[in-house]
């Protein structure tokens, strides 16, 4: 079975004075044992962020550590990102929520592993137990 991965871990891993590091590095090999691993367009995106990223960086990266970019997307993907979005904006509203809110790409990331039946490795579960509950979910 594939898994996808989240931005969080692959920038854990990336940072190698992040004490999130090792958890990270672990949890990818794991993953990579399983089968194989994808991340989706918005991850890669969401990687070309970090200081010092390129392109060129991120693909010799995907393409050394045997990742696959999905960059496909299709309507079940954006509308079940929408919908949960949706709810959670709700939610927050109602609650007068403090902390950091999420963004769009946070549940179209839970979308794309949900919709193309993948195992999603995150540091972060929260959001995607909530948003996609049958979503099987791998915390590293």
């Amino acid at each position: 079975m594939k898994t996808a991965i989240d931005s969080n871990v692959i920038i854990g891993f990336l940072n190698q004075d992040d004490a999130l590091n090792t958890r990270a590095r672990r949890a990818l090999d794991a993953a990579y044992e399983r089968g194989g691993l994808v991340i989706c367009g918005a991850v890669y995106g969401e990687l070309l962020a970090g200081p010092a990223r390129t392109e060129q960086f991120i693909d010799r990266f995907v393409e050394d550590t045997g990742i696959v970019v999905d960059w496909t997307s299709d309507e079940a993907i954006w509308r079940a990102a929408g919908s949960e979005f949706q709810k959670y904006s709700a939610r927050t509203r109602r609650q007068r929520v403090t902390h950091p809110r999420r963004i769009l790409t946070d549940f179209y990331i839970g979308a794309h592993a949900y919709t193309r039946g993948h195992v999603l490795l995150t540091l972060d579960n929260r959001i995607y137990r909530t948003a996609f509950p049958q979503l099987r979910i791998v915390k590293a």
